[in-house]
C-alpha cells in the first residue's frame, strides 16, 4: 500500500534533486494551495502573465488556474466562483439550488484537475516521484485520469490513464490528444462502476518500481485539497448568492460521492455553517442504500466500494439516483428539441437554457439529488442547497445520441421532451433517499473494509482511525506544511525569481 499522500518532509533527498533541476528546466513554478484558495495571493508577475496564456495549453502558468475563481472566459479572475441557480422554475422546489461550475478549470474543464494537483504536487516537493524516471498512473472513470495526464504534461514527466473502456468518446478522444504515447491510454473491462478492475490494473502496474499509483480514492490530497480549496471557494459562492438575503440558511451540501474527495468540501461548510451533508450513488449500483451492486452510466462517480477518504461517519444522508433520469435530462437540455420544449412550454428563461449545457451527467445527478433533498426537508425559499457541476456537457455528445437511439428510438421528438420533464424532473420524489443514524453510518463505514484491508492492504488501525472527525479535521494540517515546502521547492529551482 502506498503511504496514501501523508508525508510532509522529504522522503528521498536524490529524488528531490532530480526533481527540482527538472521543473527548473522547465520553467515550472508550483502553486500554493492557498494560492490555489485565493487567487489574489498569486503573484503579481504570475497574474500578469497568465492574460496571454491559452487555458487548454500544457502552459506551466495554467497550474495557477487550478483553482474555482476562474472567470467565464476562464482567462481571468472573478470575484467569486462561477455558479448557477435553479429556480422553480425548472426544480420544482422554492428552495435555491446552486451549482458552482466545474467546467471553468483549465485544460480538462472539469474540477477533477485540482484533485490530480493535490496528488502529484506533494509527492514531487517531498522527493517520492521523480519527474524524470516515474511514471505517474491515474486511475479513474474519467475526468481525474484526464487531470493526471494534462498536470503530468506540465511538470515534464509521464503520465498515464487508466479507465473503464466504455467511458464516453469524447473522454477518450481528449487522452489521445494529450499523452505521449497512445500506450498511455490503458482501457480496463467494464463501465462507470467497474473500478475493482482499475485497481486490478494497476495492482499490475505497481509491480513495475517506475510506475506510481496516484489512486485518488486514497490519496489524502483529494480530501485536503477538497476540503480546503474547494470548501473555501463554496463559501464565496455561497455568500455571493445570498448577499442581500438576510434571512438565508445554507441548509445542504450534496455530492455524488466519486472518489469521495469533493464530498470533503461537506465537512468545511457543516462546520461553518451547520449544513447536512448528502451523499449521492446511481440507483443503478446503490453501494451506500442497499449494500448492492450493479452497472450505471453517471459517468464520473465509479461504485461498488467506499472510497478511503470519504468521510462516511459525517455523512448525513444517502440518496440514489437513476442513470435513465440523467442521460435522458442530458438529452432535454442540449438539443434543440429539448430546449424548445423547456422555452415554450415550460417558460425556462434564454439566461437559464444558456447555462444548462455547463452540467453533465454527474452534475444533472447532483441536481436530482438536490431536489430529492429539498423535498424531503421541506426546504423552503430561505433554504440553500450548495452542490458542484463537476463537468459540462461537451464531454458527452456521443452519450446524448446513444440515449436518443436506446430510449428513443433514433430521434428525440416535442412528446418524448414532454414525456423527460414530467418523468424524469417534475416527478422526482423521496424515494431511494435515506436520513443516516450512527448505526448507518457504521454499516456503510464497515463495507470498506472489505476493499482497503482485505483488498488493499490497509492495516486495520489506520483503517480505523477514520472513524473520528478528528482524523479527518487533522487532515487540514497538510496543508500549510505542503505550502512551505512548496516555496521552499520553488525557492530552489529559482524560476519564479527569473519571470
Amino acid at each position: 500500500m502506498t503511504t496514501l499522500g501523508l508525508d510532509t518532509r522529504i522522503v528521498n533527498s536524490a529524488v528531490y534533486e532530480n526533481s527540482v533541476n527538472r521543473l527548473k528546466d522547465a520553467g515550472v513554478v508550483l502553486p500554493t494551495f492557498s494560492q490555489l484558495a485565493d487567487p489574489e495571493k498569486i503573484p503579481a508577475v504570475i497574474r500578469e502573465r497568465l492574460g496571454a496564456v491559452d487555458p487548454d495549453k500544457a502552459d506551466p502558468l495554467n497550474l495557477f488556474r487550478v483553482h474555482w475563481y476562474n472567470a467565464m472566459d476562464r482567462k481571468g479572475v472573478a470575484d467569486a466562483p462561477m455558479y448557477v441557480e435553479i429556480p422553480q422554475a425548472l426544480s420544482g422546489v422554492p428552495a435555491r439550488i446552486v451549482l458552482a461550475l466545474g467546467n471553468r478549470f483549465p485544460m480538462i474543464r472539469a474540477h477533477k484537475v485540482l484533485a490530480a494537483y493535490a496528488c502529484l504536487a506533494p509527492r514531487i516537493v517531498t522527493g517520492q516521484f521523480d519527474p524524470s524516471s516515474h511514471r505517474a498512473i491515474w486511475p479513474s472513470t474519467g475526468n481525474y485520469c484526464r487531470g493526471g495526464v494534462a498536470i503530468s504534461g506540465i511538470m515534464e514527466c509521464r503520465g498515464v490513464a487508466v479507465l473503464p473502456e466504455n467511458m464516453s468518446r469524447e473522454r477518450f478522444a481528449w487522452l489521445e490528444d494529450w499523452v505521449a504515447d497512445e500506450s498511455d491510454i490503458i482501457r480496463t473491462p467494464g463501465s462507470e462502476s467497474n473500478v475493482k478492475e482499475i485497481y486490478d490494473t494497476c495492482a499490475e502496474l505497481d509491480a513495475d518500481p517506475q510506475n506510481v499509483i496516484f489512486n485518488q480514492f486514497c490519496e489524502f490530497g483529494n480530501y485536503a485539497a477538497h476540503r480546503y480549496c474547494t470548501g473555501s471557494a463554496l463559501s464565496s459562492v455561497y455568500e455571493a448568492a445570498t448577499k442581500g438575503s438576510p434571512k438565508a440558511r445554507l441548509a445542504a451540501f450534496v455530492s455524488a460521492t466519486g472518489s469521495g474527495g469533493t464530498l470533503a468540501a461537506g465537512d468545511h461548510l457543516k462546520e461553518k455553517y451547520g449544513s447536512k451533508i448528502v451523499a449521492v450513488e446511481a440507483l443503478e449500483c446503490p453501494t451506500m442504500l442497499y449494500n448492492g451492486f450493479g452497472e450505471h452510466n453517471i459517468q464520473g462517480i465509479g461504485d461498488k466500494h467506499i472510497p478511503y477518504v470519504q468521510n462516511v461517519m459525517n455523512t448525513d444522508f444517502a440518496v440514489g439516483i437513476s442513470d435513465e433520469a440523467t442521460d435522458q435530462l442530458g438529452v432535454l437540455f442540449n438539443t434543440d428539441t429539448g430546449r424548445d420544449y423547456l422555452a415554450d412550454r415550460q417558460g425556462i428563461s434564454a439566461e437559464l437554457l444558456d447555462a444548462l449545457p455547463n452540467l453533465g451527467l454527474s452534475s444533472i445527478c447532483n441536481l436530482l439529488a438536490a431536489i430529492k433533498t429539498a423535498k424531503y426537508l421541506g426546504l423552503g425559499e430561505d433554504d440553500v442547497i450548495m452542490t458542484v457541476a463537476t463537468d459540462g456537457a461537451e464531454m458527452y455528445g456521443t452519450e446524448r445520441q446513444k440515449t436518443i437511439d436506446e430510449h428513443f428510438g433514433g430521434s428525440f421528438d416535442a412528446i418524448n421532451a414532454a414525456e423527460v420533464w414530467a418523468g424524469k424532473l417534475n416527478a422526482v420524489t423521496t424515494d431511494h433517499l435515506q436520513e443516516l443514524s450512527h448505526i448507518d453510518r457504521q454499516r456503510i463505514f464497515n463495507l470498506g473494509y472489505y476493499t482497503w484491508v482485505e483488498q488493499q492492504g490497509v492495516e486495520l488501525e489506520d483503517f480505523n482511525a477514520r472513524r473520528d472527525q478528528s482524523f479527518w479535521d487533522g487532515m487540514l494540517d497538510l496543508v500549510p506544511a505542503w505550502d512551505a515546502m512548496i516555496e521552499e521547492f520553488n525557492g530552489r529551482t529559482g524560476t519564479l525569481q527569473g519571470l
